[in-house]
């Protein structure tokens, strides 16, 4: 292994191919003890190679930092041959090494690439001169070397120790360079300045630049903390110029901001307590220093205070006429909210005076929740804001954070009366059953105070301190499902319910309302001047997702229509608008419907723009060529009469629904099995089917024993969709009748109810939005709970002509009305039942 002794020792003592470390960011000189992470493969591999042998190794800097796999020419000739005094492997899978520089060296020539660099190398020696010249310089660079120490720069005391007691001339230099703040190109120059006398000559000018550098620094330095003690002074000047001002009764700035304050605290018509409160922080604002943090804190509450409308209220349009015009021209349908609302302005009108109620719409999406509080406001002439409530879990979204919190504001109710500046706006509060709850509070536990009559005349917001009137503002809430709606929130509100439009409902909507709105935004309408809008309201602009939208020139659904200007590009015929309704959406509301509409447009605004110049029609047969194949079959839920499936009706957030019940008897030991994503209420309605039907063997004319020679296999087809809820156990009895029987389920007949042990029926939610899907699906006749017989008031007209609804109290009245008599003719499920039933001992 090679000593520092052997390297001194001539060119012909010196290894001629050593491995080659490239460094990326440093330059290294000889005589100095330094580390160096090592990270490449290659490197450390050359790094292996050099520990494996004498130890020795080239380190030369590259050209460029960036470059991550440099190749020959990527790196400088001249580097440092050096020896690996201690490896360390740290746990990054990185290598710290500790190298001590030993001589310079050129590289000759690369041997190999791969897997290291592997070069011949020839050492470079030194001339040793010494001259006055020489010494000169070297009196000149440590003097420069001192300045650059004295003017600021971090170097260590025995660096420059060590530095003073160096007497060979390459070695002095070779010894400050590393400890300078170069680039590596200046590095460089110096490392291959091979004469002594030039390498000192090239410092000396390095060193007398980064004096000025650090002289500018230094002055730049002074200049900023003087600048900052003059601030400081200036501030003490202005609070005497403050005192001096106030004893000759002048004002400063300061007190033009205070008065304005003040001035428009008089002008807000603020309660006398609230006006108190305000008066007294604009007193502790005046008597602040001007740059005191907390008067930003102050301004931004003040300004809060006198921006809200205390005593602004819109001029209300008490004309019931008028309004029931609005509520038409903007909204088919929808009688029972229409009704509520004229109501309350009639009352209003008489009484003189009501205080707003807080109702709650409630239905699945798409039937106009939101777009009727749009228009409710039209027709009052108040003001309309709407705040989505869907995932807010803090409580301070409601009620405000404290002034104590960086960044605080009022919660939404507050921020929305100002936005609307009045104090009696309509106020939507939307997706009320989406609110959460967590460690931060219960948002809806800070919404009964403002939606409960008796409290929201001094609602209490945590940023403003001070009580608001809230009595004023109209709330109105929506909800898909009322069940997530805390009881005691539910008790201050009154729900009105939007069960869905029937299909001759969504057929005028589309005709009136969606297709001529889908066509201006599709520019599929002549360019026209907008006609004046009236006087004391302006167009109502509802979301896409609302099902009706209109501007005042709509006619109303009972008037006779006036003659309305058709697109010159683009006809849907109603056909193929009852053909969208009932074979490519199956929805309560018409959002769907409306994107199923908006798919002629583009496709139509297509056509025109590539350069078509009839008129486009599309009629029922084209409605395929458009919107792809048909997605649902419309008519009877079943093809024809089944033996072990009956049809149930179901109700979600997104409206009614029909559900098939299927039930498959294998032999077996008395095995139930439920399939179909289940909940635990209909696992337990499918138990309660069962003890039915064994309960009444004798009536069915079954063996007492029969359960325990079948397994039962009940599915709810559609098994990807979680389905629960206490409406669909007369439908499993039903079905698992049929099965044992062998009697056909009529297909024209769906089913709603719950069951219990003893057969009793009853009664359900939801039979509203129930009979809607039915009607929807073709179905003729419905069986319901005797006690929802008087919810059959609530179903449309046309829905109640349409469908026969057979109210029973027990399930043996269910199976009288569903299931067909052994001495009708089987069907062909019956036939085909009979032939693969296990023998069993039941009837056939």
């Amino acid at each position: 292994m090679a000593t520092k002794d052997t390297i001194l020792e001539e060119e012909s003592g010196f290894p001629e191919v050593l491995p080659l470390l490239p460094t990326r960011d440093g330059v290294y000189f000889p005589h100095m003890i330094f580390p160096l992470h090592v990270g490449r493969d290659k490197s450390i591999k050359a790094l292996e190679e050099a520990r494996a042998k004498d130890r020795m190794i080239v380190l030369a800097a590259q050209r460029e930092a960036v470059t991550e796999d440099p190749d020959a020419e990527d790196i400088y000739d001249i580097g440092i041959a050096a020896e690996v005094m201690h490896v360390l492997t740290v746990p990054d899978q990185t290598v710290r090494v500790m190298f001590e520089g030993l001589t310079r060296v050129r590289i000759k020539k690369y041997l190999q690439a791969e897997p290291f660099f592997l070069c011949e190398v020839e050492a470079i020696e030194e001339e040793d001169e010494r001259s006055v010249e020489i010494e000169a310089l070297m009196r000149s660079v440590l003097n420069q070397f001192q300045q650059v120490v004295d003017v600021g720069k971090s170097i260590a005391p025995e660096v420059v120790l060590n530095v003073t007691h160096i007497e060979e001339p390459g070695r002095l230099a070779d010894m400050i360079t590393p400890n300078l703040q170069l680039k590596v190109q200046t590095k460089q120059e110096i490392l291959e300045t091979l004469v002594p006398r030039d390498r000192l000559i090239k410092l000396s000018f390095v060193l007398q630049r980064e004096i000025e550098i650090l002289n500018v620094q230094r002055d730049i330095r002074e200049k900023v903390e003087r600048e900052m003690g003059e601030t400081q002074k200036e501030f003490f000047l202005r609070e005497q110029l403050k005192t001096i001002q106030q004893e000759l009764g002048e004002r400063d700035e300061r007190g033009s901001e205070v008065e304005e304050y003040r001035k428009r605290i008089a002008e807000a018509g603020m309660p006398p307590d609230v006006k108190e409160r305000s008066l007294k922080e604009v007193d502790r604002l005046e008597k602040m220093p001007f740059a005191a943090p907390e008067g930003v804190v102050i301004r931004t509450y003040v300004d809060w205070l006198v921006s809200l409308p205390w005593s602004l209220a819109t001029e209300e349009k008490l004309d019931i006429p008028d309004a029931h015009r609005v509520l038409d021209e903007d909204h088919y349908g929808l009688n029972k909210v229409k009704d509520r609302i004229l109501e309350f302005l009639a009352v209003r009108k008489l009484a003189g005076t009501l205080r707003g109620p807080i109702l709650c719409f409630s239905g699945p999406p798409g039937v106009g929740k939101t777009s009727i509080g749009k228009s409710i406001a039209r027709a009052l002439g108040r003001k309309f804001i709407r705040v989505s409530l869907g995932g807010v879990r803090d409580e301070a979204e409601i009620r405000g954070h404290r002034r104590t919190y960086i960044g605080a504001l009022p919660g939404r109710i507050i921020q929305g009366v100002k936005q609307a500046g009045s104090r009696n706006p309509v106020f939507m509060l939307d997706e009320i059953d989406k609110i959460g709850a967590d460690f931060r509070g219960d948002p809806s536990a800070a919404l009964l105070e403002a939606l409960d009559p008796e409290q929201n005349s001094s609602f209490s917001d945590h940023y403003l301190e001070v009580p608001f009137d809230l009595s004023d503002v109209m709330f109105i809430t929506t909800a898909n499902l009322l069940d997530p709606i805390p009881p005691a929130l539910r008790d201050r509100m009154e729900v009105i319910s939007f069960p869905g439009y029937t299909e001759e409902e969504k057929l005028e909507i589309a005709k009136q309302f969606l297709v001529s709105k889908q066509m201006r935004d599709h520019g599929l309408m002549p360019k026209a001047a907008p006609e004046p809008e009236e006087e004391g309201h302006s167009e109502v602009v509802a979301e896409s997702t609302t099902p009706l939208t209109a501007t005042a020139d709509i006619p109303t659904p009972n008037a006779p229509e006036p003659e309305v200007t058709e697109s010159p590009y683009l006809l849907v015929e109603p056909e193929a608008l009852q053909s969208v309704i009932r074979e490519y959406t199956r929805e309560s509301g018409v959002r769907n419907l409306e994107r199923e509409i908006a798919t002629f447009c583009r496709k139509a605004a297509r056509k025109v723009t590539e350069g078509q110049t009839e008129r486009i029609i599309i009629g029922e047969d084209q409605v395929a060529d458009y919107l792809g194949p048909k997605r649902y079959t419309h008519g009877l839920a079943e093809e024809q009469d089944e033996v072990g499936a009956a049809t149930g009706l179901t109700w979600s957030e997104v409206g009614g629904d029909v559900i098939a019940i299927e039930v498959t008897l294998m032999r077996g030991q008395g095995k139930l099995t439920l399939t179909g994503q289940l909940g635990d209420v209909m696992k337990e309605s499918a138990q309660a089917a069962l003890s039915y039907c064994r309960s009444r063997a004798d009536l069915l004319g079954l063996d007492d024993n029969f359960y325990r020679k079948l397994d039962i296999h009940i599915h709810v087809p559609a098994g990807a969709i979680p389905k629960d809820g206490p409406s669909a156990g007369i439908t499993m009895a039903t079905a698992l009748a049929s099965a044992l029987t062998k009697r056909a389920v009529r297909r024209d007949v769906a089913m709603t109810g719950e069951i219990t042990l003893r057969g009793k029926v009853l009664p359900i939610g939801g039979l509203k939005e129930k009979a809607l899907a039915a009607h929807r699906a073709g179905i003729r006749t419905i069986i319901i709970p005797k006690e929802n017989e008087k919810d059959l008031e609530e179903i449309p007209d046309k829905v109640r002509t349409d469908l026969e609804f057979k109210p029973v109290k027990h399930m043996d009245q269910v199976l009288d009305l569903a299931l067909r008599s052994v001495a009708e003719p089987d069907s062909r499920a019956t036939r085909a039942a009979n032939a693969t039933l296990p023998a069993t001992g039941l009837p056939s």
